[in-house]
């Protein structure tokens, strides 16, 4: 099963579009995972549209339309594998403890809200995934997404995918 995990898409407040390369990848994805901050339900129904499933979830610079349609934390099963979707986390510095402790029943979660990718694993197993902003990479050298497989019921293949600059 392939997917896709993307972030803070801040459409259009920090890009007109979504990136072709994203939109591409959404199209071979079989799951595509959006971990908050769209903006607008332009770009959530384009997603929406292009994905296969959409497991999303609202952050917090999403107004009321947004907050009608998604939740503020999605959790679903893929091949026995437990996923949450969440857009904040709080601070870098005792990440992996605290969510391990807020989400005991999960092995991968999905998180936004930095623009700064991560991947983790916190004591007892939960994996932790940023997958960064695929429009505004702020203190990044790149805007970015990632991929991943999910092969009987464990994720392989985890790939920070880097976007080129947009002129």
């Amino acid at each position: 099963m392939r997917l896709l995990l993307t972030s803070d898409t801040h459409v259009p407040a920090r890009a007109r579009t979504l990136p072709a390369q994203l939109l591409d990848a959404v199209a071979q994805a079989d799951v595509v995972f959006h971990a908050g901050d769209w903006i607008d339900t332009a770009t959530l129904d384009l997603l929406q549209e292009r994905s296969r499933r959409l497991i999303a979830v609202y952050g917090n610079n999403d107004g009321p339309a947004l907050r009608e349609r998604l939740p503020l934390v999605a959790t679903v099963e893929l091949q026995s594998c437990r996923f949450a979707v969440v857009h904040e986390t709080g601070p870098a510095a005792g990440r992996e403890q605290r969510c391990a402790a807020r989400f005991p029943d999960t092995d991968v979660l999905v998180f936004g809200h930095s623009h700064i990718p991560w991947d983790s694993q916190a004591p007892g197993g939960l994996r932790l995934l940023n997958p960064g902003s695929p429009t505004d990479r702020r203190r990044q050298p790149h805007a970015t997404y990632l991929t991943a497989t999910l092969e009987d019921g464990r994720l392989a293949d985890v790939r920070l995918h880097e976007l080129p600059s947009r002129t």
